[in-house]
């Protein structure tokens, strides 16, 4: 006897904080409950039998609503209620997440002769991303990354030596490239944008990402993943970087703007599993 039902976002994690209120078909209220820690609502009032309105409220959530039937044994089965992100944001749940390296990319892509790209990657960096504990400061959720400059691959060892010289990144003297974000900010339904500090050549500026959340999985060594795709665009004499060759067209060989490409995994907790 008396109503049940979960309470999930889109990813299918629960909602423990949800507050559940069904009223009957004049608007009256007859019974408001919580959700337990896995986000199932289990009351057992009684309730006539009969239709209601089944109202699901969460902090950070859009309300949702349902119609549920009362039989003649006295029970009501709303099944899952899936809650949207105020706003139609959406993130992964609260805590901290690893970013795993094996399963990510960090690469960038510039204009070479002014006809083409030639694409690059850096192959060893790490990062933490921790996502804000209450659905309401979401904004306040964080990013820092690491990237050993000295592991650019573009392919080729003589461009490769030369992006590490002190023309380009000067990996000795500048051996990491940093990231640390300032806010983060809803652009739309699962996008957002982060405010951050770049940290590359010696020289530390503002630098926003385009990120898209691309939603949350089970992995094969029984942890969870969260995935991201983000984009920037980057000026090299932003950081010290003006070394160019112009051709005799007057079309410079190397691009001045570098766009930026990220794919990143990251793995629920503060470490990275071990396989």
């Amino acid at each position: 006897m008396g109503l049940s039902g979960r309470i999930r976002t889109r990813d299918g994690w629960a909602v423990p904080h949800a507050v559940v209120t069904v009223t009957d078909m004049t608007g009256s209220q007859v019974l408001r409950a919580g959700v337990d820690g896995e986000g199932a609502v289990r009351d057992t009032t009684e309730l006539a039998p009969g239709p209601y309105t089944v109202i699901v409220t969460a902090v950070g959530y859009a309300p949702a609503a349902a119609t549920a039937l009362v039989t003649a044994s006295g029970r009501a089965e709303i099944g899952t209620v899936v809650l949207a992100r105020a706003g139609g944001t959406e993130l992964p749940p609260p805590g901290p997440w690893t970013i795993d390296p094996v399963h990510s990319s960090v690469g960038a892509v510039a204009q070479h002769l002014g006809i083409s790209s030639v694409r690059g990657r850096f192959a060893e960096f790490s990062g933490r991303i921790e996502i804000a504990q209450n659905p309401g400061d979401l904004e306040k959720s964080r990013v820092d990354a690491v990237i050993r400059a000295a592991s650019i691959d573009t392919g080729n060892a003589l461009r490769d030596g030369h992006l590490k010289s002190a023309d380009f990144l000067d990996v000795e003297t500048y051996p990491e490239i940093t990231y640390r974000s300032t806010g983060l900010e809803p652009a739309g339904a699962d996008r957002w944008t982060v405010h951050g500090e770049l940290g590359m050549h010696g020289v530390v500026r503002p630098v926003d990402l385009d990120l898209a959340y691309l939603g949350t999985g089970a992995d094969p060594w029984g942890g969870t993943r969260a995935a991201f795709r983000a984009t920037a665009e980057l000026r090299r004499e932003d950081f010290a970087m003006n070394y160019n060759q112009v051709l005799q067209a007057g079309i410079s060989a190397i691009g001045t703007t570098l766009r930026v490409e990220l794919d990143i995994q990251a793995v629920q907790g503060e470490s990275l599993p071990q396989v």
